[in-house]
């Protein structure tokens, strides 16, 4: 009973003496939380949105795209934010619909309509 006693009276005169230091370790858990979710979840989704914007920085006349519609088509005008899409032709006349440039998915590559 006495040892248990005094094994108390060490442990609280400890913690008394490490109070600063106590509430950093229990501070630490949730920081190193924050710094596993920055390189697990917001860094690849800001690689992807770079990604993204370059893609659509770089769309050209010509370019074989898929949109976010599910549209595919051949971009036949290019504005600063909207692009102009040949989706089919009807007795030798262009479909053609303006989209948005950030409706863009995806560009494939050259000849993937003829191959289809």
């Amino acid at each position: 009973m006495l040892a248990l006693d005094t094994l108390n009276t060490i442990a609280a005169q400890a913690g008394a003496a490490a109070g600063g230091e106590n509430a950093l370790m229990g501070m630490l858990p949730i920081i190193l939380m924050f710094v596993i979710l920055y390189f697990l979840m917001i860094r690849p989704q800001m690689k992807r949105q770079k990604e993204q914007r370059n893609m659509v920085a770089a769309l050209a006349k010509g370019d074989e795209v898929i949109t976010s519609g599910g549209l595919l088509g051949k971009i036949t005008k290019v504005s600063d934010s909207y692009i102009t899409l040949e989706i089919s032709s009807i007795a030798d006349k262009p479909v053609e619909t303006v989209l948005q440039r950030t409706a863009v998915t995806s560009v494939l590559p050259k000849g993937t309509i003829k191959a289809l």
